[in-house]
């Protein structure tokens, strides 16, 4: 079969080769101009289109580490089919380090945008019918919101039995079957039968190497199981991913300095003390119980909270071996071989 140029952007992309295509987004008030730039790597081969996202949230960073990572591996030289990858997709928000955009809005309730619309409705309008719908498959990269952070795992529609496959091949410790917001990207694509992967890992602005190693091991698993990739130089999953459909955020019953007694990946039965608030005198003192049975996925790293703050996020399951599965996730990752520091920065 041949295999035809990928169209993007007004350019041709010839099989076998890769390019950058910058797609104009707008201009800035000093008359700069903003772009949006994907990455394009067309296979001499045929095959699906996946594309890999990251910054929709400029603040969060790690999805950008992961992306370049992506970009160097070598597997890539035996590509079948299509991968796109925009390492920045909110360039506004990603120079300012901000969540959002310069209109204050979060692109990620934005979708499926407008061309003439508000700063987000365009620059959504864009990113959906210039990167979603020439797509089979995305993976799109998070992380935790600013003073936050998140252990590794997947997020997916509860109407995807196929994108359920996909999830496990990642390998991630958990997949968490998840509502679908208005305006968000993972709804409008499943609309137009693009289904979405959502990695979360890390938090804002920070790099870690834990974080970096599952995202760019997960995707390349993923393009193995799209039979993108041959199975040579992609790390094997080796236990099956956790399955939970609720979670649940353990708020601050009082305002004050929080002592945290557990961390991201720990298992905990209901009832457990997470932690302590303590005002600045050392007066009162407010006990933060489990009101459910699970694994600590998300929490807050500031010990400065106020009543109502969410501090820990929890995924609801009764596997008892939740914890230990994380703790050999994270072996298995701290056992590949480091990079070298060019690599990480």
């Amino acid at each position: 079969m041949t295999v035809k140029s990928f169209e993007i952007g007004g350019q041709k992309i010839a099989p076998g080769s890769q390019r950058t295509i910058d797609l104009r987004i707008s201009v800035l008030s000093d008359n700069t101009p903003v772009s949006m730039s994907v990455h394009v790597v067309h296979g001499r081969r045929p095959g699906p289109t996946l594309f890999v996202s990251a910054a929709v949230h400029g603040d969060e960073v790690i999805g950008v580490e992961i992306a370049r990572r992506l970009l160097r591996s070598p597997q890539l030289a035996q590509l079948k089919g299509t991968l796109l990858v925009v390492p920045v997709v909110n360039t506004f928000g990603f120079l300012n380090h901000s969540r959002y955009l310069p209109d204050r809005r979060d692109l990620n309730r934005s979708f499926p945008g407008s061309e003439s619309g508000s700063l987000a409705a365009r620059l959504a309008h864009i990113f959906m019918t210039e990167i979603v719908l020439r797509s089979d498959l995305g993976i799109d990269l998070h992380s935790a919101s600013i003073h936050r952070t998140n252990m590794p795992q997947i997020r997916v529609s509860p109407a995807s039995g196929k994108t359920l496959k996909y999830a496990d091949a990642f390998g991630a410790p958990v997949v968490i079957v998840s509502k679908l917001r208005d305006g968000s990207l993972r709804k409008v694509a499943q609309k137009h039968g693009v289904d979405i992967l959502l990695f979360e890992a890390g938090e804002a602005l920070r790099f870690d190497e834990l974080s970096a190693r599952a995202g760019l091991a997960g995707i390349l698993r993923v393009m193995n199981a799209l039979d993108m990739i041959p199975r040579k130089g992609v790390s094997r999953a080796r236990h099956n991913p956790l399955h939970a459909s609720s979670t649940e955020w353990l708020r601050a019953p009082a305002g004050g300095l929080m002592r945290s007694f557990k961390a991201t990946g720990e298992f905990v039965k209901k009832g457990d003390l997470l932690g302590v608030i303590s005002d600045p005198f050392g007066v009162a003192e407010s006990e933060i119980t489990s009101e459910e049975q699970g694994l600590i996925i998300g929490r807050t790293n500031l010990p400065v909270v106020n009543e109502g703050d969410a501090l820990f996020h929890i995924a609801e399951t009764v596997s008892p071996d939740a914890e230990s599965r994380f703790e050999k996730f994270t072996a298995e990752l701290e056992g590949d071989p480091m990079f070298d520091e060019d690599e990480i920065i």
